[in-house]
C-alpha cells in the first residue's frame, strides 16, 4: 500500500484504523495529542465529512476517558452536572441547546477538565443566537482539517482501495486522483462507484475501466 504513495506519517490506530497525517491535519493531530494543556480547556475541531475528526475525536476519548454527548442532546444538560471531560460531536447545537452548550463551557472551565467540540462548519459561521454563548465559542482554540493535498489524496485513495480489498497500481491512483474533485467525499464516492463496477463486470480496476466510468457520470 504505501508503496504506491508518497511517504507520511502513520498515527498509531489506536483501536482504529491507522490515520494518515500530512498538512493538512498536522495541526489538529498537534493539539489532540496535548488535550491537557488546551487554552481555556477546550477545543473546536472543525472540517469536512470523512476529513478524520472522527478518528482524532476517538484518540481524545481513548487518552481523557471523555464522555460523548452528541449536539441535540445539550438542551438535556442544563441541569445536570457534566463529566470533567466531554466530547460533543455534531456541533453547532440547535437553539435550545445554546444554554446547554454554554453551561458545559463555564462548567469544564471551572472543573479544570476539558471540551472537545466536532463541527463540518467553522465556529464564525454557526447561527448562535446567544450573546454569552456567542462570544464564548469566538473565544474557544480552533483548528481546521482542510480538504487533502495532493500526497495526502492519494493517500486516501489507496486507503480506501485497500479497505475494500483492491488490489490497484499506481498508474490507477495516479489517474483517478487527477480526474476527480480533491475532496474526501468525491474520494469515497468514486471509489465505491469502481468497487460495483468491478463487481458487476467481474473485473480488476484498472485505468480503462475508471476511464469508462468517468465517461458515463
Amino acid at each position: 500500500m504505501t508503496q504506491l504513495i508518497l511517504p507520511l506519517d502513520h498515527r498509531p490506530a489506536l483501536g482504529r484504523e491507522d490515520f494518515l497525517v500530512s498538512e493538512c491535519n498536522r495541526a489538529a493531530v498537534a493539539w489532540i495529542d496535548q488535550w491537557q494543556n488546551w487554552p481555556a480547556h477546550t477545543l473546536l475541531l472543525y472540517g469536512p465529512s470523512g476529513c478524520g475528526k472522527s478518528h482524532l475525536a476517538d484518540v481524545y476519548v481513548k487518552n481523557s476517558g471523555a464522555t460523548v454527548i452528541h449536539a441535540g442532546e445539550l438542551n438535556d444538560m442544563r441541569s445536570q452536572e457534566p463529566p470533567t471531560h466531554i466530547l460533543l460531536e455534531d456541533a453547532p447545537p440547535p437553539q435550545a441547546g445554546e444554554e446547554g452548550l454554554f453551561h458545559l463551557i463555564n462548567w469544564v472551565r471551572e472543573a479544570r477538565g476539558s471540551l472537545l467540540i466536532t463541527s463540518r462548519d467553522a465556529p464564525h459561521s454557526w447561527p448562535i443566537v446567544l450573546p454569552d454563548l456567542k462570544s464564548r465559542v469566538q473565544a474557544m482554540t480552533a483548528t481546521q482539517i482542510s480538504e487533502p493535498d495532493d500526497a495526502l489524496f492519494k493517500a486516501v485513495l489507496v486507503k480506501l482501495f485497500y479497505d475494500r480489498q483492491l488490489e490497484v497500481n499506481e498508474a490507477v491512483v495516479n489517474y483517478l486522483g487527477s480526474r476527480i474533485e480533491r475532496s474526501f467525499k468525491a474520494a469515497k464516492y468514486w471509489v465505491e462507484k469502481l468497487d460495483e463496477e468491478a463487481l458487476a463486470l467481474k473485473k480488476p480496476v484498472t485505468v480503462p475501466l475508471i476511464k469508462n466510468c468517468l465517461n458515463q457520470a
